[in-house]
């Protein structure tokens, strides 16, 4: 098995203890089916060639440049060594400049997960940092110059390592507030409450990363292999429309307690409804089993 290859290296830091590290991609979308654009009539694949706006003549790479746009069709040209200057110097090394309780950091601003390993030398301190934010439940707040940018990174304990979260730049983050401003003050209290709450328990799990599948890249890969072996996949039918219904009877249906008329549905009617279907299913299995069971001869 291939070792992966560091993203970057440099040092951690808190108070005067350092030691080498090494940032890995956590998350990685090299995986994903990719495509080629073609030439439709001769199957032959397209490039892309950059070209003047106004007089249409292709433009090289030497002869391309980076510019600012200050009024309309009025650029500041910047040059390659100009922009290389501009850049923040980096000394290669994460310095922590506070331990913060975990949650602290609204999640809205992460940006990009790395595994952050000791290199080489300097397990000890490593492990130690990584043991006392484990047992002080903090994360760490560093800052540095990561691909030619200062960024802030989020550091927490990860399994055996540390995992570092780029942070989303505070002008990068969207305020709620316009996409929730037309939501109505509403209050829901009562049955259609108490409801939702037992539906929510019935509902309770845990994550499992296995199944979170990207049902893109299936249908994709499964449209590819299709092409290759000459044949095309089944038509899908158009979902059913369904009738716009009552949002309490839909509530109970979600229950499994029904909607009969002169009942009186509540939440303890739905945990004894969800109990008899519990009940029930061990006996329809059952009685299934003796249907299908296969008949063997005697002898």
């Amino acid at each position: 098995m291939v070792a992966p290859r560091a993203n970057w290296k440099g040092f951690i830091k808190f108070g005067e203890v350092a030691c080498p590290v090494a940032l890995y991609t956590a998350a990685s979308s090299s995986e994903r089916i990719a495509f080629n654009t073609l030439n439709r009539k001769t199957g032959n694949r397209v490039k892309r060639e950059f070209v003047d706006s106004e007089t249409g003549d292709p433009v090289e790479r030497d002869d391309q440049v980076k510019g600012y746009e200050i009024e309309n069709g009025q650029y500041i040209i910047l040059e390659p060594d100009e922009v290389a200057a501009a850049v923040p110097d980096s000394d290669k090394t994460l310095k922590i400049d506070a331990f913060i309780p975990c949650n602290e950091i609204d999640d809205v601003y992460f940006d990009k997960p790395y595994y952050l390993a000791p290199d080489k030398m300097g397990t000890d301190a490593f492990v130690l940092l990584r043991d006392g934010m484990k047992k002080a439940k903090v994360a760490a707040i560093a800052r540095t110059v990561l691909f030619r940018r200062m960024r802030t990174v989020l550091i927490r304990p990860h399994g055996k390592g540390l995992i570092a979260t780029t942070l989303n730049f505070d002008y990068e983050v969207r305020s709620s507030q316009e996409a929730f401003e037309e939501l109505p003050d509403l209050k829901i209290e009562g049955e259609m409450l108490e409801l939702a709450q037992h539906i929510i328990g019935t509902k309770k799990g845990s994550f499992d990363a296995s199944t979170v599948d990207d049902r893109y890249e299936a249908a994709v890969a499964e449209l590819v292999k299709a092409k290759i072996e000459g044949r095309s996949l089944p038509k899908k039918k158009a979902p059913a429309v369904s009738k716009q219904s009552d949002l309490l009877q839909a509530l109970r249906e979600s229950a499994g307690i029904g909607g009969k008329a002169g009942s009186k549905p509540t939440a303890a009617n739905a945990h004894k409804g969800a109990a008899r279907q519990k009940a029930a299913k061990p006996a329809a299995a059952a009685k299934a089993k003796q249907v299908t069971a296969p008949t063997r001869r005697a002898g």
